[in-house]
């Protein structure tokens, strides 16, 4: 099964993990295990690699900050088997402040989409009641809805649903890197 070709996938971060984080991704139907998440603890710059498994014989992405502190990140992901960037996520600072809100860019570092949490209401509420109200963010790509990641019910074990409109121009790499990326960082203010 190619790991990139599915338009829904089921994302599992472990419930107590005491240094880093694991993500695991799955198919839509939860039993197979695409890929495979380790971040490392007490990284000054955030450095994340996704797997394609546990044993962590195969490197797939790499996501890496460009800077240590900055309240408008910058993430690039590249392919870890030829180095090329993919394209760029980027945090939009003071607006995701009250709600969460990135850019996507392409590898040339184009502006072509974004990523925008549901709701002002809702993301207010959910600052004040932590992990109770599930998020969902839509992801557009050149003026398109291109996916859904959807966070569903679980107070201690955070879990994403993510959707990917079919015949979506988004590369499913950078997607789904955004879905980890949304986990790691987003899911650090709860």
């Amino acid at each position: 099964m190619d790991r990139y070709s599915l338009d829904h996938y089921y994302c599992k971060m472990k419930f107590w993990k005491l240094f880093g984080n694991e993500i695991r991704i799955f198919d839509g139907s939860r039993q197979n295990l695409l890929l495979f998440v380790k971040q490392k603890a007490f990284k000054l710059k955030e450095s994340i690699t996704i797997y394609g498994d546990e044993s962590k014989s195969e490197e797939l992405m790499r996501i890496n900050a460009r800077s240590v502190i900055d309240f408008g990140a910058s993430y690039d992901v590249d392919d870890a088997k030829t180095g090329q960037r993919i394209g760029t996520l980027r945090r939009k600072g003071l607006k995701s402040i009250l709600r969460d809100s990135w850019l996507i860019l392409d590898a040339s570092e184009n502006e072509i989409g974004t990523i925008q949490e549901d709701s002002m209401a809702l993301a207010m509420v959910r600052r004040l009641l932590s992990n109770l109200v599930p998020q969902t963010f839509s992801v557009t790509v050149n003026g398109q809805e291109a996916a859904e990641f959807k966070q569903t019910f679980n107070p201690f074990v955070p879990q994403v649903n993510i959707h990917f409109a079919q015949g979506s121009s988004m590369d499913k790499r950078l997607g789904l890197a955004a879905a980890v990326l949304l986990q790691v960082i987003e899911g650090r203010q709860q």
